[in-house]
């Protein structure tokens, strides 16, 4: 299938900066390499414990930021700050918060379709809707 990325621009204080990330439907959060973050004047808001993919266990600063993808506008995320050897990812969380999926057959993002399948809906006269569950 091989590996998808894409151009996006990462916002805060007023300034921009391109970045190509890697988009892993396997990470949780969106991931800044350390020169990004730090040209842009991003500050940690706190520090959270990470488990990675060969099952090592590190701790990042993460902080939030705005993200524009191309297309689908600009949407605030939370981003792990990354350190020395850190790729940027998009990761889940950040594609969700756009209403995004990566189709992996086709090496491109599309948007979700949220089931909803539990909810049913009635007319209640004057052209309003009930929600019933």
């Amino acid at each position: 299938m091989g590996l998808v990325y894409v151009d996006l621009v990462v916002k805060h204080g007023g300034r921009g900066r391109w970045v190509r990330a890697l988009v892993d439907s396997g990470a949780t959060y969106t991931v800044l390499r350390r020169d990004v973050w730090e040209e842009l004047g991003l500050r940690p808001m706190g520090e959270m414990e990470f488990v990675l993919a060969d099952g090592t266990v590190v701790k990042r600063a993460v902080s939030e930021a705005l993200i524009e993808l191309p297309g689908y506008g600009e949407r605030r995320s939370p981003v792990v700050l990354g350190e020395s050897g850190d790729e940027s990812i998009l990761g889940v969380v950040t594609l969700e918060i756009f209403g995004l999926v990566l189709d992996p057959f086709e090496r491109k993002l599309r948007p979700m379709r949220a089931p909803m399948k539990h909810l049913l809906f009635k007319r209640a006269g004057a052209g309003r809707l009930l929600f019933l569950n």
